[in-house]
């Protein structure tokens, strides 16, 4: 009798305990997932080393791409910033949501103050992210999920900040969109406030971001990484420029760097030590974050989604990097100013390093992320959106659909105001200076340098067709021709492009490798700092 109360007395607590570590095991598994998403600022394709860069360093995002899933064919909204962040927000497509250029551009008449001669007056757009639609992260947290935002914002003025579309935490999101002040305390940023002279403004907020992680812990949280970096002014550390200007050397200076596109010389190597820097600097912030969720036991738990919100500068702006093989760059209708890094890690999915070309579009995360976190879909919210979630658990995804971009502006990188519909492997870009048209088969032609119109007017037609009638069904807003135009002194501004701006980035880039090169006295300090 004493033996078996003995025996009673022992095993109680064994499969009390037993109990309870089953209890959390399986509430664990329950939890609706956490989501980290990394979004960076003019981040080209061809930026990360993992995509093919052997100039970049940038092995925490390789980490990201190889733990996940790398979708191949996968493009942002627009090819400049606020139209993509705006889709990212709402799952339309810009000529839906009518932001269609970044907030703050001229538009209209306007546009003349600029003294650039060109034959359209750029169409007037939408300059706040609008209150009806309900963003991702409203609908995460009408889910039950804690809401960060940490870094650029540029989606409208006070009013339209992070906090009012959602977003419980905001640290840094205001309506500028570009880093103030530069990428070194002191900075100008209210939302942002400075701690430390010299301070690394890409690292603050991933540090932000790791603190948010490790407070909510205990929480289902969706943290959203909107890095400043890599827009310009590109800034670096000393140490970093050092280690990217000896790279070059090592892997040879090529004689030139640029090539003149049809309005703007554009980028030919990877060669900018400074932007190199600025890369690293964001792959060692992304690598915090990581550290963060390691660290707090969340790894396992938790979606990291990476992307960008444009292609890479190689024309106007900083003119930093080269996105070929594609062609152009941010502010092009060319592949080089839409596609980007497209990564998605799912970590109980177990498909590491896999790959999809199914394409696939910023919007399309709006729905995906609501599919993994169990919450009903939005079909009427995010309306230009489709869940990935199919691929990612390696299944047929029978979608057979247009994707639509809509750029009635000129913008300072080169491109011109156009409308641009890919369908399966065929790409159709409507310009609309002269209404003229460039069909291409990427499959074939990945570079863009074989406009097959001519050959194929069947499936031109047809995609014209589909593109304008889309465009008139959403009611998009479009630009207008001046009737100031003057074609002579647009011949003149080119010819001052060609003759003086083309020689000067030349000198530029030899500038930045050279061996006494000596920034703005505003960031070249930072070398005291720790980036």
């Amino acid at each position: 009798m004493n033996y078996f109360r003995y025996v009673v007395f022992v095993l109680c607590p064994f499969v009390f305990f037993g109990c309870k570590d089953e209890q959390a095991k399986e509430e664990k598994t329950n939890k609706k997932p956490n989501v980290v998403f990394i979004l960076v600022d003019d981040l080209g394709l061809m930026d990360l080393s993992v995509t093919g860069s052997t100039f970049y360093e940038t092995p925490n995002v390789d980490r990201i791409a190889n733990e996940g899933m790398m979708f191949t064919q996968g493009y942002a909204a627009s090819r400049v910033c606020s139209p993509s962040r705006a889709s990212l927000m709402t799952g339309k497509f810009t000529a839906r949501h009518g932001i269609t250029d970044w907030i703050g551009a001229a538009s209209g008449t306007a546009w003349r103050a600029y003294n650039r001669h060109d034959m359209l007056l750029p169409a007037e757009y939408v300059h706040n992210l609008p209150a009806n639609d309900v963003t991702i992260a409203e609908a995460m947290k009408k889910a039950g999920y804690k809401t960060f935002f940490s870094g650029k914002w540029h989606l409208g003025k006070e009013g339209s900040y992070p906090e009012d579309h959602g977003f419980d935490i905001n640290k840094g999101g205001w309506d500028k969109g570009s880093p103030m002040g530069g990428y070194f305390s002191p900075w100008d940023n209210p939302k942002l406030p400075n701690k430390e002279k010299g301070e690394n403004l890409t690292m603050r907020l991933a540090n932000e971001t790791a603190d948010f992680i490790e407070q909510h812990k205990d929480s289902t949280f969706f943290a959203f990484l909107s890095f400043y970096a890599v827009h310009g002014p590109i800034q670096t550390s000393e140490q970093k420029w050092q280690k990217y200007r000896d790279k070059a050397e090592d892997q040879g200076i090529e004689d030139h760097g640029y090539e003149m596109e049809r309005v703007l010389p554009i980028r030919q190597v990877q060669d900018n030590p400074i932007y190199a820097g600025l890369v690293e600097s964001m792959d060692d912030a992304v690598g915090v974050v990581l550290k963060a969720l390691k660290d707090s036991g969340l790894e396992e738990n938790t979606i990291v989604v990476f992307t960008s919100d444009n292609g890479g500068v190689a024309s106007g702006d900083a003119f930093s990097t080269s996105n070929l093989p594609l062609r152009g760059g941010k502010g092009y209708q060319w592949e080089g100013g839409i596609r980007e890094p497209y990564f998605i890690k799912v970590p109980w999915l177990k498909n590491g390093g896999s790959q999809s070309d199914f394409p696939v579009i910023g919007t399309d995360f709006y729905p995906t992320l609501l599919d993994f976190a169990g919450v009903d879909l939005m079909p009427q919210q995010h309306i230009d959106g489709v869940s990935l979630k199919p691929i990612l658990e390696g299944k047929e995804m029978n979608v057979d659909r247009p994707l639509f971009w809509h750029y009635p502006h000129y913008g300072n990188q080169g491109g011109n105001p156009s409308s641009v519909i890919r369908e399966k492997n065929w790409k159709l870009i409507h310009y609309w200076e002269d209404d003229s048209e460039e069909l291409y088969d990427l499959a074939s032609d990945g570079s863009e340098q074989s406009n097959v119109i001519n050959a194929n007017p069947e499936v031109a037609k047809k995609m014209s067709k589909k593109l304008l009638s889309w465009l008139q069904e959403v009611g998009a807003n479009m630009a207008t021709k001046d009737p100031e135009f003057d074609a002579k002194l647009a011949e003149e501004r080119h010819e001052n492009i060609v003759n003086e701006k083309w020689p000067a980035l030349e000198a530029q880039r030899l500038e930045f490798l050279s061996d006494d090169f000596k920034p703005n006295e505003d960031w070249w300090g930072s070398k005291v700092t720790k980036d």
